[in-house]
């Protein structure tokens, strides 16, 4: 039995494994992407977004492919994302770049990426977007710190893909807060600017002043990756466990979730590492599958769906039952954590 609301779009007993922990909203499971990915129905899913290992030439505790081989790994998710996907639905790709090894010369590897998604697979890129994160330390070292020739790497490529030409989107749930200077001119419009064509080609007119609720974001995505405070870290550090050394910030996928999905629609995050993916989207009243190989950093993951004031010896207990191979049902009503019965076999 899995803990999973009646209403879940898809029968998750078709990946034929427990989930390492389910909510009403979710389950989590730990095994090869690939394997659990051929297992899902056809045209099931609104939204991938996930944030693969990147393609760097230093090997990483996360298991990053080389430069070389990550193009042909990567597309063999990437064909069978295409093909879960629901007609309208989106694939959000995030993605760091990366320098030749040994040279202060930038590699193409990750704009090489959309290339052969929408030209061998078949994905149009419905946009690209750029995350940049304002906490990022300087690197490379080489490069930055050693030599001070380069610039620090603080942006990553986020390419949306889509099944469709138009896919399901609606940018009004991702608006941002107007500046000051808009707020000004929406008091009163005739005091700030002249309905007119500009030079530019743009015929602004009176409509110009409408308070449409906050403005149309930019595809410059500005996010600090500065979490300090989280459920989840205060669960490693109570227990002595590593974090996830490569998570994104929630205000990432939650972008997205709320800009291409809506209230019940299913969100899945095949590199899931810390789950930042399946937390948004459970707060964010949207179903969710993750999948992560690493049984260590999964079970970690479940810190965030538990009560802030849990006990230390209660994350212990409960983290030692998933890494024993017992599957935690999480209930959000009651806040608490229940244990299956049914031992999980997906990593002996």
């Amino acid at each position: 039995m899995i803990n999973l609301n009646t209403d879940f779009p898809i029968d998750v007993e078709a990946l034929e494994c427990p989930p390492v922990y389910s909510t009403d909203k979710g389950a989590a499971f730990c095994g090869d992407s690939l394997e659990l990915l051929g297992k899902l129905p056809n045209e099931s899913v609104n939204l991938v977004v996930t944030s693969p290992p990147f393609a760097l030439q230093r090997k990483k505790e996360y298991g990053n492919k080389n430069q070389s081989e990550y193009i042909d790994w990567l597309a063999g998710f990437a064909r069978l994302v295409y093909r879960k996907l629901k007609s309208d639905g989106s694939f959000v790709l995030d993605l760091g770049g990366a320098y030749e090894k040994g040279k202060p010369v930038r590699s193409l590897y990750n704009f090489r990426i959309p290339i052969y998604f929408c030209d061998e697979i078949g994905f149009f890129l419905a946009e690209d977007f750029y995350w940049f994160n304002p906490s990022k330390l300087p690197s490379p070292i080489e490069w930055v710190n050693k030599r001070k020739i380069r610039a620090k790497d603080s942006v990553n490529t986020v390419w949306w893909f889509s099944k469709s030409e138009f896919p399901k989107s609606d940018v009004t749930q991702v608006l941002t807060e107007y500046s000051p200077r808009m707020k000004k001119l929406l008091e009163d419009p005739d005091k700030f600017y002249n309905p007119k064509k500009r030079p530019s080609g743009h015929d602004i007119s009176k409509g110009f002043g409408k308070n449409n609720g906050g403005a149309i974001p930019s595809n410059l995505l500005k996010i600090p990756n500065s979490e300090s405070n989280s459920q989840y870290l205060r669960g490693c550090k109570a227990l002595g466990l590593k974090a996830h050394p490569a998570r994104f910030p929630g205000k990432l996928p939650e972008f997205f979730i709320r800009f291409l999905t809506e209230p019940g629609d299913l969100v899945l995050d095949i590199f899931a590492g810390s789950n930042t993916t399946g937390f948004v989207a459970e707060q964010e009243n949207r179903y969710w599958i993750s999948f992560e190989k690493d049984i260590q950093y999964l079970a970690a993951s479940s810190f965030r769906f538990m009560q802030e004031n849990i006990h230390d010896q209660a994350l212990k207990d409960w983290h030692q039952e998933i890494i024993d191979g017992k599957s935690l049902e999480v209930s959000p009503k009651a806040n608490q954590l229940r244990l299956f019965e049914k031992a999980a076999q997906y990593h002996n």
